[in-house]
């Protein structure tokens, strides 16, 4: 078998969700290519009880708990490869419930696998789903992925863009209530997520250069010149027009109720949602399971699953791992080219 070349980090999430088991589903099932490896990081005695539980295969070339073993591991040719922690007392654990100790579990594999990327082990992060509770439980003040990770890296502004089957949303404004995500389109900041957006593109080959990018109304019918609200006419016209007068192929505002099909549809490139449901609600119902979130401008590529831990279904072999198995494919062909 061929040896790994490159790694993609994997987090457990919170060990008490539908996380672990997606992993140890998607390793199974996901196409990557052979040189590509993982670097899985959770507690051993999790995945075993869960892969007892579910009549699943732990399908791990080594387990290691520190860089000497994981280096070892690597240079033996392991392409899936668990890097244990030692943090949940399984005394204590138990599957569906919130619980500062697995807060804290799930924080503690993001960090450990931002420093295998940092350190040179691993080229991607790959993620499966946090539970915003358990963060708080434990006593974590950032409680989004995207939002640990920047932390982490000193990343100032990551974006986030969704990509469900070919349609791509980038998002101007992600955790925010809806009256505060209004507030928070300006003419100055959407031109900044416009600026942001075009770049990205334009840096990667995964999006078509010869399609307009398309920004998203804010109010129904995109406030129909004022009838309906005035973001449009006094921040998002002004901000696209502004980006136009410096070059950028940019055009909108277009009615949510419209922008979104036709993005799918092969019109646009990707069109940038305003808020958080806006751009969910489209991408979800276009196929739930396998939307996935790809954050860009951090220092290294981060793909994930984009659905919650549901703790409703956890620990009884009903997760459906097609979202894992797209992030990890994504990941591997982006870090591949």
């Amino acid at each position: 078998m061929m040896q790994a070349k490159l790694y993609l980090a994997v987090p457990c999430g919170d060990p008490a969700g539908i996380g672990p088991e997606i992993v140890l589903k998607a390793m199974k099932t996901a196409q990557l290519p052979a040189e590509v490896g993982l670097i899985v990081i959770g507690d051993a005695p999790v995945f075993s009880k869960l892969a007892a539980d579910l009549d699943l295969k732990a399908d791990f070339d080594s387990v290691v708990s520190y860089q000497e073993l994981l280096e070892q591991a690597m240079a033996g040719g392991s392409r899936k490869i668990l890097y244990t922690q030692n943090i949940v007392d399984m005394n204590h654990f138990a599957y569906g419930q919130i619980s500062a100790m697995c807060g804290r579990a799930a924080y503690a594999s993001a960090q450990t696998a931002v420093q295998l990327v940092q350190r040179g082990y691993a080229k991607a992060v790959v993620t499966p789903p946090l539970h915003k509770e358990a963060l708080r439980a434990a006593g974590i003040e950032h409680i989004g992925y995207t939002e640990i990770l920047s932390a982490l890296t000193h990343t100032k502004k990551a974006i986030t863009m969704f990509d469900t089957m070919g349609l791509k949303i980038f998002f101007h404004t992600r955790h925010l209530s809806l009256r505060q995500a209004c507030d928070a389109v300006t003419k100055d900041s959407l031109l900044e997520t416009i600026i942001t957006c075009d770049r990205i593109t334009k840096s990667s080959p995964a999006f078509d250069l010869s399609l307009s990018l398309a920004v998203a109304g804010l109010n129904p019918h995109s406030g129909e010149h004022g009838l309906f609200g005035d973001e449009e006419l006094v921040s998002i016209e002004p901000a696209i027009l502004e980006a136009r007068s410096r070059g950028i192929d940019v055009v909108g505002p277009i009615g949510a109720d419209s922008v979104f099909y036709q993005t799918r549809m092969g019109k646009y490139r990707a069109v940038i949602s305003l808020y958080h449901d806006q751009g969910h609600i489209a991408a979800k119902t276009y196929d739930f399971n396998r939307t996935i979130s790809i954050t860009w401008d951090l220092p290294f590529l981060r793909t994930s699953v984009d659905h919650g831990t549901a703790f409703d279904i956890a620990g009884k072999g009903l997760a459906d791992a097609s979202g894992m198995v797209r992030a990890l494919e994504v990941a591997a062909s982006y870090t591949c080219n």
